[in-house]
Order: C-alpha cells, then sequence, then structure tokens
C-alpha cells in the first residue's frame, strides 16, 4: 500500500468551498455508531431504506447498530433492480414516512447500492422540502461513484435519470467489506467505474490497477480499501471543482453517452457498469478518430477491460447501432450546442467535445457488436 495512504480514515468533501460531508472508509460497521453519535439523534426518527437484496444481507445489523442512538428506528425495502427506480416507487416511500410520522427534522439512511442511493437522495430532497440523508453504499459502484457529490434521481419512462435534484448527504459511511458478498458480475460492473476515473484523471492510478489486476479480482481488501479511497479521492476533486454540473463535473460522464444508449437499447439487460465499459471503449475509439490518442493506446484501452471481467464487444444483441445512436439524441446530457461528448487527449486526461458526429458514434458502435 501506498505510504502516504496508511493512516486514511475519511475524506472531507467540501460544497462551495466549505466542508460539507465526510466519507468515512472502514472495513467493517463498528465505527458507524461513532459517526452516527455525531448528529444528536436522540429526539430523531430514522428510516433505513434497502432493497430486497441488500435487505438479507446487512439490514438487521445496521437497524441494530442505529436503534439506541435514536428516538425511533425502521426500514422500507423496495423491489431490487433498475426497473424498480420510478416515481412509483418514491411516491410509495412517501406514503410510508406520512404514515409513520415522519418529520423534516428526521432522517433517512440509504443502505445498498445506487438505485437504493439514488432513491433515498431524491426522496429527501423532496420530502417536506428536503430532509437529511446518508449514505451507505454496499455496492462497489455506489462506494466509489454515485455515493459522492449528491447526484440524485430516478428514471422516467425510457429516460435515465431525467428526474432529480442535488442533494448532498451527511456522511458517506463506506464499508468495504460488504463487496465481498458482491457476485463477480456487480464487481466488475463496479470496477468499470474505477477504470474511468483513472483514464480521465489519473494515469498513475490506471496503471496502479493494471498492476494490482490479480489483487483486486480476488477481493484482497487492503488493495479495495486503496483502490476506492484512491478513486474518491477523484470523484471529490471533481465534484468539488463543479457541484451542480456545470462544466468539468461533466468528465465524470466518459463512456456515459453511449453507455446509456446501450443501456436502454439493450432494456437493461446488461449492467450499467457493463455499459459504461463499453462506452468507455467506444469513446476512446472516437478519441483515435479524433487524433488525440494513438491506436494503440485505443488497442489497449478496450483489452484492459478483459481481466475485470467486464465485455469488450456486444454479442447476440436485437438492437443496432442506430437504436443507440437515438438513443444518445435523447439523453438529458444534451445541451444547446449539441451532444456533450468526454474524449481523451491522453492517458489520465478527459475534454468535452461537442464536434462527435452521428457518423463517428454508429461507426464506434458497430465496432462494438460482434456479428459472430
Amino acid at each position: 500500500m501506498d505510504e502516504q495512504l496508511i493512516s486514511y480514515e475519511r475524506i472531507t468533501v467540501n460544497y462551495n468551498k466549505k466542508p460539507c460531508y465526510d466519507i468515512v472508509f472502514s472495513k467493517s460497521f463498528e465505527e458507524l455508531t461513532t459517526e452516527l453519535s455525531a448528529f444528536e439523534l436522540e429526539n430523531k426518527k430514522v428510516c433505513i431504506i434497502t432493497d430486497s437484496n441488500v435487505n438479507t444481507l446487512f439490514s438487521d445489523e445496521v437497524l441494530k447498530l442505529i436503534k439506541p442512538l435514536c428516538k425511533d428506528a425502521n426500514k422500507y425495502v423496495i423491489p431490487a433492480g433498475e426497473e424498480h427506480k420510478t416515481l412509483d416507487q418514491i411516491t410509495n416511500i412517501y406514503r410510508f414516512l406520512i404514515q409513520e410520522k415522519y418529520s423534516r427534522s428526521d432522517m433517512l439512511i440509504a443502505l445498498g447500492g445506487g438505485v437504493v442511493g439514488d432513491m433515498t437522495g431524491y426522496t429527501a430532497a423532496t420530502y417536506l422540502r428536503g430532509i437529511d440523508f446518508i449514505q451507505i453504499p454496499t455496492t462497489l459502484l455506489a462506494q466509489v461513484d454515485s455515493s459522492i457529490g449528491g447526484k440524485t434521481g430516478v428514471d422516467f419512462e425510457q429516460y435515465k435519470n431525467m428526474v432529480g435534484a442535488f442533494h448532498m448527504p451527511k456522511l458517506v459511511y463506506t464499508n468495504i467489506s460488504t463487496l465481498s458478498k458482491l457476485d463477480e458480475r456487480q464487481f466488475s460492473s463496479g470496477f468499470a467505474e474505477v477504470m474511468k476515473h483513472g483514464l480521465i484523471k489519473d494515469e498513475k492510478l490506471y496503471e496502479w490497477l493494471l498492476e494490482n489486476m490479480y489483487e483486486i479480482m480476488e477481493r484482497d481488501m487492503d488493495i479495495l480499501l486503496e483502490m476506492v479511497y484512491r478513486s474518491c479521492q477523484i470523484k471529490r476533486a471533481v465534484v468539488e471543482k463543479d457541484p451542480t454540473e456545470k462544466g468539468d463535473r461533466a468528465l465524470l460522464n466518459f463512456g456515459h453517452t453511449i453507455g446509456h444508449g446501450i443501456e436502454k437499447a439493450s432494456n437493461f439487460t446488461l449492467l450499467h457498469g457493463e455499459c459504461v465499459a463499453l462506452g468507455c471503449i467506444a469513446a476512446a475509439n472516437i478519441s483515435y478518430m479524433h487524433e488525440h490518442i494513438k491506436q494503440d493506446e485505443y488497442l489497449e484501452i478496450r483489452d484492459m477491460f478483459v481481466p475485470f471481467g467486464l465485455p469488450i464487444a456486444l454479442r447476440n444483441v436485437t438492437f443496432t447501432a442506430k437504436d443507440v445512436l437515438e438513443n444518445t439524441k435523447s439523453d438529458k446530457k444534451n445541451s444547446a450546442s449539441g451532444l456533450k461528448f468526454i474524449l481523451l487527449k491522453k492517458l489520465g486526461k478527459a475534454f468535452i467535445d461537442t464536434s462527435v458526429t452521428d457518423k463517428e458514434i454508429m461507426k464506434a458502435v458497430e465496432e462494438l457488436i460482434d456479428e459472430e
């Protein structure tokens, strides 16, 4: 482990140049009670929002830790899966909170992956015009990406994350040991966001990931702790500079424009991270088309997703490159000046480009589709 990382415990995230919340790193839930005691919960009710998968793994342990600290605590379980990230489900959560008489001074806790975090955050942002919430991310994707930065929301019809709000958590408590419960596909899916951080901001992280690929895939807890920490540092730096995505925060969307198009075209049969990996490959290909990176760099980026269990091609699909293109045109990241595309100037340095053509997108997606 790098020497400078040995003593880390937390990262403080600033908002408008002032400390806003901490990301706490641990290998268990043991420090959770200490962290929560800072919020004076004695006269507050706390609701854990989780999904049907995570509920059986961690909710009882977390609920047991929280109950002695607050006036009352309970949980609400939503069905697992992206297809349930809807306003209808948010309505059900509102109804539960109203029935249980939750007030503006009470608190929500998101216990789960990105879907749970986004939905809980959106509920917290809008219930009674805003109440406090805490993120306890249990998936790799949530730990390195979605739990940080205050973006919340739900999907609307065929549009991903179309309805949402910026609402900062009071704490992000990251228990690395929860990653041991992820199946291989979900773990690899989350890793796509880690790889993305290295590609857009930190060539040294990218190289470190390749050097430690075996330990990462074997889920060595010390290596995972360092990996998540370093990835969170990148996400923190970007969101502090641009908290409401008016500029450089868009760099975090590298791989997401085409990735979201693939995700919708597949009717969400592919995981988010799998689509991000494919989107990163397509974006690297377009970066090569624009002569920002060399062909061998593009091919290395493509091939380096393989050891981490991520797809580099689309096989046996029922959709076309044109379907993916049409989906990108309905993406919420579009601006008046055109489609915002994130390209690479080189490994570890990304930029916003609005000159990418439909023809280039089609070509990049067609190269992903394996006709065999």
